[in-house]
This record gives C-alpha cells, sequence and structure tokens, in this order.
C-alpha cells in the first residue's frame, strides 16, 4: 500500500520554444476512470528536442498543435499510484502496477478511432503536447484519463528496457510497414534510438540482408552488435555505389528513412531499386524537396509512412520481456529532473543516444 500522496510535484513545464522551465505543480488527482502513475523514467526523444528548439510542425500558426504551457514527454513509465472511481476495472490495474500509456490519447470518435485506426485520430492529442488533456511524463505523477490505452509491465522487464518500450513500439510498426521479406535487402538510414530498435526488429524479421547508414561510428558498431549485415558511413563511404554493388545494380529493396534529415530523403530514392518500398518515419526539422517523377515515372516506389505504435505495445513489452531485444547500448544517460537542462542539451548531441529523466 502506498503512503498518502504529496498534494505538490516538481515538474519540466514547456513555456515556448527555448523557454522551459522546472516548477512546483499541483499534483494531478484521480477522476472517474482515471489513474494516476509515479513516473519512474521519462526518455527525452527527439520530437522533444525539436520542439524545445521552436520546430514549425509543433508551434507554426495562430493555433498551434503544442499546446503550451503543458509538461512535456511521451516515452515515459511508472507505477499506479491512484484509482479514480471505477478505474481498476476499467483499465484492469492496481495500486502498484508497473504500467505504460500508449503515448496517443484518441478520442475514440472520430471516423479514425471508429474504425480501429486510433493512432490516426483526428483530434490527435499526445502526452506532453496538449496542456491539460495530455500532459506528459517529465514530472513526479501524471494522470492517465480514461480514454488512454493502458498496459501492465511485467517486473521482469528492467527499467531501462520499460522505458525504451514507446520507441521499440514505433520501430515495430515501422519494420511492419515495411513489410521486409525473406530475400529483401533493406537499408536503415539513422541510427538514433529509433533505428537502432529498428534494427533489431528488423533482423528478427530475417531478412536477406540488413544495411545501415549513419555518420557516427559506434552507433554503426552498435548496430552491427544488434544484426545489421553491413555498417555504412556517408562521410567515407559512396552509398550509392556500395548499395548498388550488393544488389546487381539494381538498388535495395526497402528503404527505411529515420534520419529526419532532408538528405536522406533524397538519398534514399536514389539508391532504392524500382518498385521498391520506401517507408517514412521521422520527424523533420525542416522541409525536404525532391524530384517527385523519380516516385512514379521512373520507379513506380511504394511511399509508406509509419507513425507511432498502434496494437505493437504488447509486441514490443512481450519481446523486451524474452530478451529477443534490448535497451542495453541505446540507453546511455539518465538525470535527475532538476537536471533537465543538461540532460535536453545532451540529448540533442550525438554524444548520447537515449537519455532519461529519472525524477
Amino acid at each position: 500500500m502506498m503512503s498518502k500522496l504529496p498534494e505538490t510535484m516538481t515538474a519540466v513545464v514547456c513555456h515556448a520554444p527555448n523557454d522551459y522551465r522546472l516548477e512546483q505543480c499541483q499534483r494531478p488527482v484521480a477522476k472517474q476512470n482515471e489513474v494516476i502513475i509515479k513516473i519512474e523514467a521519462c526518455g527525452i526523444c527527439g520530437s522533444d528536442c525539436k520542439a524545445s528548439s521552436g520546430a514549425d510542425m509543433f508551434w507554426c500558426g495562430d493555433d498551434p498543435w503544442l499546446k503550451a504551457p503543458v509538461i512535456p514527454g511521451h516515452e515515459f513509465y511508472g507505477v499506479v499510484a491512484e484509482l479514480g472511481e471505477g478505474a481498476a476495472e476499467h483499465f484492469g490495474v492496481t495500486v502498484g502496477d508497473k504500467v505504460i500509456a500508449e503515448q496517443i490519447v484518441p478520442c475514440g470518435k472520430c471516423r479514425f478511432c471508429d474504425t480501429g485506426k486510433y493512432w490516426m485520430c483526428e483530434v490527435h492529442n499526445i502526452f506532453g503536447f496538449q496542456k491539460d488533456v495530455a500532459e506528459g511524463g517529465m514530472a513526479e505523477y501524471m494522470r492517465v484519463p480514461a480514454n488512454a490505452r493502458l498496459h501492465k509491465i511485467p517486473d521482469s522487464v528492467s527499467l531501462e528496457d520499460s522505458a525504451l518500450i514507446e520507441p521499440m513500439a514505433c520501430a515495430i510498426h515501422t519494420v511492419n510497414r515495411a513489410d521486409i521479406q525473406l530475400d529483401d535487402v533493406v537499408v536503415l538510414a539513422g541510427l538514433g534510438p529509433l533505428g537502432l530498435c529498428m534494427v533489431q526488429v528488423a533482423k528478427l524479421k530475417t531478412p536477406r540482408k540488413i544495411v545501415v547508414i549513419d555518420m557516427v561510428d559506434e552507433r554503426l558498431e552498435l548496430a552491427k552488435a544488434f544484426g545489421a549485415d553491413v555498417v555504412l558511413n556517408p562521410s567515407r563511404d559512396d552509398i550509392d555505389k556500395e548499395v548498388k554493388g550488393m544488389t546487381d545494380g539494381y538498388g535495395c529493396d526497402v528503404y527505411i528513412e529515420a534520419t529526419g534529415h532532408p538528405s536522406a530523403v533524397t538519398q534514399g530514392l536514389q539508391i532504392i531499386r524500382k518498385l521498391g518500398r520506401f517507408i517514412e518515419f521521422s520527424v523533420f526539422g525542416a522541409e525536404t524537396t525532391t524530384d517527385w517523377s523519380v516516385i512514379g515515372d521512373r520507379k513506380e516506389l511504394d511511399i509508406r509512412g509509419a507513425h507511432l505504435g498502434p496494437y505493437t505495445y504488447p509486441v514490443a513489452i512481450d519481446l523486451l520481456e524474452r530478451g529477443l531485444v534490448t535497451s542495453r547500448g541505446i540507453v546511455t544517460h539518465d538525470f535527475s529532473l532538476n537536471d533537465w537542462e543538461e540532460a535536453f542539451k545532451l540529448a540533442s548531441s550525438t554524444d548520447s543516444i537515449k537519455v532519461l529523466l529519472k525524477p
């Protein structure tokens, strides 16, 4: 039985681009069918870094998608600390259970939610981006509303693995979108936390060859340990020559873009074969332009987006519990909430891979 919860809590609060503050806030209280979780860890995502620096996709227009002031953080997990009336039955949890909520809080009413495609919810509230409705996990406590999707985490799953469930779920969805076949040559560009998760998941699909591309040699070595067959660094390797050379000049069957850099898009269009599958995952900080005739007239490509981790959280939890995928080598640093500024700075650099905040 947990002791009485405090009335206030410490949290990182986003007020505007380049205006994040550590504050004392009122602790949320569970209403009907709601859960309060005590945060154990919250990862800093690339989108958190882009939002903090003012990327247009979060802040543009008179009615920006990011509704400040808001507590950021969607890569969280924690322990059930308080149950509102009916919440135990609604979610099937009890106080003390280790849990994670999916990053989206679907409205349950739009055409996408109504047809089971909740991850494309038209309202699209994501934890950490909309004040009051979906406050995030960079805090000591957070509220899980009744329309959220909550999952239990076995006690055998480590803190670091638990903190990586959200990125792993996204990686699983991305790899599933690639429809990888046994004889495919798969090229994955970008070895941030998501890309390194994707390497592990793609390996479980047993394609003919997995080729990874990144500018950081340490990440290339980690990808090799995760099962990549070929590692390429654009600063010294001719990517087009290397990929064409191992595919009889045709190009790769699947290209997964996970860098968030415009140059990786044009690179992928160049090295993918005709009738190939191009999977776009990244959040971009700037627009990219390309010759669209490559997509249609020249190669007739299948362009597929990948967004969030629909129906894949239970899969991620199962794979982590069985040791088929791991956070080892990916989670590189952790900080207290008091040191959030240093944590964000490090998360925005290539000196880290995944940085956690641990209240």
